[in-house]
């Protein structure tokens, strides 16, 4: 039997406060993330975000322990589905590949050459596809392959997606059926997913299909329970001038609660581990608006971390992408085929979604141009006489 690699790929997150400043800045860099008119204008900007935001983000670090437990839960998964899958017959090894901290993709690329795998399997645990997550490590992977003729010679194949795996939405709907067990009125409890936005001009321009997948995953989850609960799905973690995915999820919350909602269960959909989004944004923060509007129970089902049933979901998908043709980068790695990863997007005039995209990035370029001004007390504004 051949030498199996399996690669899990995730965001990362800072380990300490020390690492949240470096952390944005790779954040930000990512073109995938923040898209500018010129790569040259990227590292600048990302330098002045993650500077300015760095002091309130680590304050909300400090809010969960001084740093993310993304990691370690990651490599708890990676260990768990490499037991699993070792069981059952297969020499496999799993891998962890982040994104944007320690350890990154690179690091996990070069121990699978080091081990000399023989077959690769991709595996996001991003169960719905986006740009911004699977599809910028997508594209990290696909330049390390063109560059590489020894990966060349490796079969791999990517799971694109996995929203609708059995094995997942039985894991989801196990733990939110746990959770309405302990609120008061369990039938009249409203379930409400909170997923992590993008933008609206990923899925209108550039053909992202996170917005559907996400809102399959929901419907499927509530087919799984099969109770008579009302839902609602809503978007949080947005950034920056432009227009994200709606609605959003402190407003969504306050909407309920002036409708006589007063019991949430809130599930954190796009959220495979516990991080800075469910136990600070969605714990803190969103309680704490739910509580103000008027919401008396706030009952947060936990994220899959190693919950059996998830590490035999993704034990599933392993050998599944084993077992079938490959999916390559070089072809459908794109969940639908008019799904274009990394499109440039038109331009047309008036009051359009593109004009208002670019009206942002323009703007975010002149507040980097003052900035500079600021830090440098020199430039073009200076050379200008404007400043």
């Amino acid at each position: 039997m051949a030498r199996i690699g399996i690669l899990l790929l995730n965001l990362g997150g800072p380990g300490q406060l020390d690492d949240v400043q470096p952390f944005l800045y790779n954040l930000f860099s990512d073109p995938e993330i923040i898209r500018l008119p010129s790569p040259l204008l990227q590292k600048p900007l990302a330098w002045m975000i993650s500077t300015l935001r760095a002091r309130k983000s680590e304050e909300n670090y400090k809010k969960i322990g001084g740093g993310s437990p993304l990691r370690r839960i990651t490599e708890a998964q990676a260990a768990a589905l490499q037991t699993n899958l070792q069981e059952q017959g297969y020499d496999a090894q799993v891998y962890v590949g982040m994104r944007y901290w320690h350890p990154f993709t690179e690091a996990a690329i070069a121990q699978i050459k080091r081990d000399r795998i023989e077959q690769i399997v991709i595996l996001p645990l991003y169960p719905q596809f986006s740009i911004s997550t699977s599809g910028s490590s997508f594209r990290v992977l696909e330049k390390i392959w063109a560059a590489d003729p020894v990966l060349q010679a490796i079969p791999y194949t990517v799971v694109p997606s996995w929203y609708d795996a059995p094995g997942y939405l039985k894991a989801m709907s196990t733990l939110i059926e746990q959770t309405l067990e302990q609120v008061d009125q369990p039938e009249q409890a409203h379930i409400f997913f909170s997923a992590h936005g993008v933008p609206v001009s990923y899925v209108e321009e550039s053909g992202d299909p996170y917005q559907q997948e996400i809102e399959k995953c929901a419907a499927l989850i509530m087919a799984q329970l099969d109770t008579p609960n009302a839902f609602t799905l809503a978007y949080q973690s947005r950034v920056g001038p432009v227009e994200w995915l709606q609605p959003y999820t402190d407003q969504a919350i306050e909407a309920l609660a002036e409708d006589g909602v007063k019991e949430l269960v809130v599930v954190p959909i796009s959220f495979v581990s516990e991080h800075i989004e469910t136990l600070e944004e969605i714990d803190q923060e969103y309680r704490e608006v739910a509580e103000t509007a008027g919401i008396e129970t706030f009952a947060r089902v936990p994220a899959l971390d190693t919950e059996p049933m998830f590490i035999q979901a993704l034990t599933d998908l392993s050998i599944k992408a084993l077992n079938e043709p490959p999916i390559l980068f070089a072809d459908t790695i794109r969940p639908q085929k008019n799904t274009k990863l990394y499109p440039p997007e038109r331009w047309s005039w008036g009051l359009t979604p593109s004009a208002e995209v670019w009206n942002g990035r323009l703007a975010m370029v002149g507040v980097m141009a003052v900035m500079l001004e600021l830090f440098l007390a020199d430039g073009p504004l200076h050379a200008l006489g404007l400043f």
